[in-house]
């Protein structure tokens, strides 16, 4: 008993015996882990605007409402192109000796996932104004916005980097929305948060509990039943085009009128939906939605047929046959 109550004793035990724990089960095994597990070769390290764009994720508290993790079931599918593994989160690095915020995988979905948004969403054309007001692009988004992150001059100056804001969403103030050095930096932190391809010959992790993809209700007795296409616009396409097909001034252009969604020969359109495309300056980069969310023909065709008979539209109906042939043609 005299151990108990000598406190020196005491107290000297249970440090040593508590740094003794730290090293075991923490510091060694995070070592280990270091030294034996490596980036997937693919991976690319964070520019240096990503790292500081990185920081400002951080301290603008968006961490506290995304995740950067795509968990292996299948309603995760729509944000990554495969569950995450552990080497997706080998390049990252401790922000100094006495902070870590490495790795921000996150615990909350207030907000979509972000592990593969450079590759959803790789135009800063909507970032930008996302950041400004978050409504402009997603009507029904409940993300604050972030207007420190911008300027409005009344007119613009050499590398100025103006962003196109409704005049709605501008409340009275006149003038140039100019991005500062933090919006653009944090910008190109997102448009860095990409999933490496894995290896060649790396069996790629599957989605667990497939969900049955969304049916119209329309579908007559008897007949095989329709995919919902609008439903399938509302979830890949519509945070860009909006739900109304206007798309967004100077940012996205409109489906409403469009001469290519109005085409009677869909190839087109099909090869921008599967590949994507860059207007240069006249309108942000668009991903390759089809592939990139690995949409099967029927779905393709009903988000093809939703733009091209909605909005006053009123171009042919595709079909999955069709598209699907259409598809094999432009490998």
């Amino acid at each position: 008993m005299e151990f108990f109550n000598n406190h020196n004793k005491l107290f000297t035990t249970a440090l040593l015996l508590f740094l003794f724990l730290t090293i075991m089960v923490c510091i060694m095994p995070a070592m280990t882990n270091q030294r034996i597990n490596a980036a997937l070769p693919n991976a690319i390290p964070l520019s240096e605007d990503a790292i500081k764009g990185k920081a400002l994720y951080i301290s603008n508290g968006c961490v506290a409402c995304h995740t950067q993790q795509v968990r292996s079931i299948e309603m995760d599918n729509v944000w990554g192109e495969r569950p995450s593994v552990a080497a997706d989160y080998a390049n990252n690095y401790r922000t100094d000796f006495w902070r870590n915020t490495a790795t921000l995988m996150g615990t909350e979905r207030t907000g979509p996932d972000l592990a593969n948004i450079g590759q959803r969403q790789p135009s800063a054309d909507w970032h930008l104004p996302h950041l400004f007001n978050p409504r402009i692009v997603v009507k029904e988004s409940i993300m604050p916005a972030y207007p420190w992150l911008f300027t409005i001059k009344d007119k613009l100056e050499k590398g100025d980097t103006e962003v196109n804001i409704p005049e709605e969403f501008m409340k009275g103030r006149k003038g140039k929305v100019v991005a500062t050095e933090e919006a653009l930096q944090l910008v190109a932190y997102l448009q860095e948060l990409k999933q490496a391809k894995l290896p060649n010959g790396t069996p790629e992790p599957e989605f667990l509990y497939p969900k049955k993809p969304g049916l119209a209700n329309t579908s007559k007795p008897g007949a095989e039943p329709e995919m919902d296409g609008a439903m399938l616009y509302s979830n890949n396409c519509q945070s860009c085009h909006q739900a109304n097909g206007e798309g967004l001034k100077g940012a996205f252009p409109p489906l409403k009128g469009s001469k290519v969604v109005l085409d009677d020969n869909p190839e087109l359109m099909l090869d921008i939906i599967m590949n994507g495309y860059n207007a240069q300056d006249q309108f942000g980069e668009m991903p390759a939605v089809g592939t990139n969310n690995r949409l099967k023909p029927a779905e393709i065709a009903a988000i093809m047929n939703h733009e091209r008979t909605s909005w006053g539209n009123n171009s042919r109906k595709v079909t999955a046959a069709e598209i699907e042939k259409l598809i094999k043609s432009l490998e």
